[in-house]
């Protein structure tokens, strides 16, 4: 018999422990899994999940958990990472800084499975050795409380290299379709090879960079934004917010990186989300956690790169800027900057 894929996976909240889930159910690969607020639990008492694709089961554990990054062991490097944790790259540490010490040069495979454009980037300077690719899932699956995973939107995951040119693409290739083949095994999941990776990543950014910032700034889910929104109003919260910048992003693809996102597209993302669910995006649930935004990958990569290209991006630059003055107030509150002190600083320069 092969011997399984060595995993590490960063991350276990819903999208990362249903990922660990389905790697082991598969019978293709062993799951380390880091784990933060809820490892005690977890190592108490396991995982209760609730999954539309596997069904309900109490008490499961990955095959090893941990609640740091382990370092490399040269005798059973670790195969892949996978890192399904937010990305805050204005936020300490990073994640190369992460992820280094389980890295082995020119073995593990980078599987980001992150939004957001340019977050291959650091990797591929920090370790451009290693393959590093692209993870888009649309998955459902929160966390509800520690340990307790609810997924309520079957696992679609797409995969693609983000290509380096610092060693060969067929290599790069093989090791996407390979972990494509690896987490294609419970047969429980849709899981594609998508050479593309760029069209995919703009083309759910369209949801992500409009629904999710938009979401939090106004405490709003996605139903009641709609129901919001008289249907034939000109000035609904809809037609002024949510239509354009959607369009704003469609203009920045395509004038950044030559993706037509279709504008019938635009419909599609504003309905997507079954009204009956009043669904709250990642961004909205951390707003109401006070936890930090990810929004500079989502939001400002698209923006940098957009205006850069000769896009006119005014309600993405608008909401850009309002979630950068919410995530210096949640740092002033986690105590990471003192605004007294900074005052003090300013005076003292004037």
């Amino acid at each position: 018999m092969a011997q399984k894929a060595k995993v590490l996976l960063v991350g276990a909240g819903g999208i990362g422990t249903m990922t660990a889930f389905n790697l082991e159910q598969g019978g293709l690969a062993t799951v380390t899994a880091i784990l933060r607020s809820n490892y005690t639990i977890v190592k108490d008492q396991g995982f209760t999940i609730d999954s539309c694709d596997h069904g309900k089961f109490q008490g499961w554990r990955p095959s090893e958990v941990l609640n740091k990054i382990p370092d490399q062991e040269p005798s059973a490097p670790f195969d892949y990472i996978i890192c399904t944790t937010k990305n805050n790259p204005d936020i300490p540490p990073t994640l190369v800084d992460l992820i280094s010490p389980a890295v082995t040069p020119g073995h593990s495979v980078i599987v980001l499975v992150q939004n957001g454009l340019n977050i291959e980037k650091p990797l591929l300077k920090a370790f451009p050795n290693n393959v590093c690719l692209s993870g888009v899932s649309l998955m459902g699956a929160d966390e509800l409380s520690p340990g307790s995973i609810l997924q309520n939107d079957v696992d679609r995951l797409y995969i693609g290299e983000f290509v380096s040119d610092t060693m060969d693409k067929e290599k790069q290739t093989a090791a996407a379709k390979d972990f494509v083949r690896i987490y294609s095994a419970s047969g429980k999941v849709q899981c594609s090879y998508q050479p593309d990776v760029v069209f995919v990543r703009w083309r759910k950014l369209m949801y992500n960079a409009v629904w999710n910032p938009i979401c939090a700034l106004t405490d709003l889910d996605t139903s009641r934004f709609r129901l919001a929104s008289e249907d034939n109003d000109p000035a609904s919260p809809l037609n002024l917010l949510i239509r354009p910048a959607m369009n704003e992003i469609r203009a920045a693809a395509k004038a950044a990186a030559n993706v037509d996102l279709p504008e019938s597209l635009v419909e599609d993302m504003v309905e997507c989300d079954p009204i009956e669910i009043f669904c709250a995006p990642s961004m909205l649930q951390d707003r109401r956690k006070k936890r930090f935004l990810e929004f500079e990958n989502i939001l400002g990569e698209a923006l940098r790169e957009g205006e850069k290209a000769g896009a006119s991006m005014p309600i993405v630059r608008t909401i850009y800027a309002l979630c950068k003055a919410i995530q210096w107030r949640t740092k002033e509150t986690s105590g990471m900057v003192d605004a007294v002190k900074l005052m003090e600083e300013r005076k003292a320069r004037s």
